[in-house]
């Protein structure tokens, strides 16, 4: 009888503390962090979004997108984002990498495929394409480009928008993020950021 009451004792004690501990940690912790970071980074707790000149939400300055036609083709008056091997591209869904290793006959294939494709697109040598602008990143949704990538475009969206190259230069040079705190990573440019501030010009 005792041995019962005893478990019974037990049993309850155990479910007070897992409603105290789901109230406390599950709401009241989960509150307490989202209301810090509403306070404190609104923009980048609700996920980095962008808007247009009109106002509207058109992506996350964390999120990739291409810049193509339902065909593929590359749309010339916008720069263009690295390759994306997440999903059908830039598939948030589906963040992923090719998982192919360097030396992998199918990867150094789609490589010389999309550095002669850039090659023509840009009217340059193969060999003065970078990198970055013919493998994906590790996440499939990388949103930036390498300076060097994005100048290489800019005749090509100059001559499309009407406008002149020092003036896109000039957007893009405004739009090189530095290495952060001078020394992570590399200087580079939100790609979805330049488009929409070329986009405001009006051109």
């Amino acid at each position: 009888m005792s041995s019962t009451r005893t478990t019974l004792r037990t049993t309850g004690v155990a479910v007070r503390a897992m409603l105290v501990f789901t109230l406390v940690l599950g709401v009241g912790y989960t509150l307490l962090v989202t209301g810090i970071g509403q306070l404190a980074l609104p923009w980048q707790a609700n996920g980095s979004l962008v808007k247009n000149a009109t106002g509207d939400t058109v992506g996350s300055s964390l999120i990739g997108q291409s810049f193509a036609d339902a065909s593929g083709a590359a749309l010339a008056r916008y720069f263009q984002s690295r390759p994306s091997a997440a999903g059908d591209g830039y598939d948030g869904g589906a963040s992923s990498g090719s998982n192919l290793g360097p030396e992998n006959p199918e990867l150094v294939s789609v490589i010389q495929q999309r550095k002669a494709a850039i090659a023509e697109l840009e009217g340059v040598h193969p060999s003065q394409v970078p990198a970055d602008a013919v493998t994906a990143s590790g996440s499939g949704l990388d949103p930036d480009i390498s300076p060097a990538y994005a100048l290489l475009q800019v005749p090509r969206v100059a001559a499309a928008r009407g406008l002149s190259e020092s003036e896109v230069r000039s957007v893009v040079e405004a739009h090189i993020q530095q290495r952060d705190l001078g020394y992570l990573g590399e200087p580079r440019v939100n790609v979805v950021e330049l488009n929409l501030a070329l986009d405001a010009l009006g051109s």
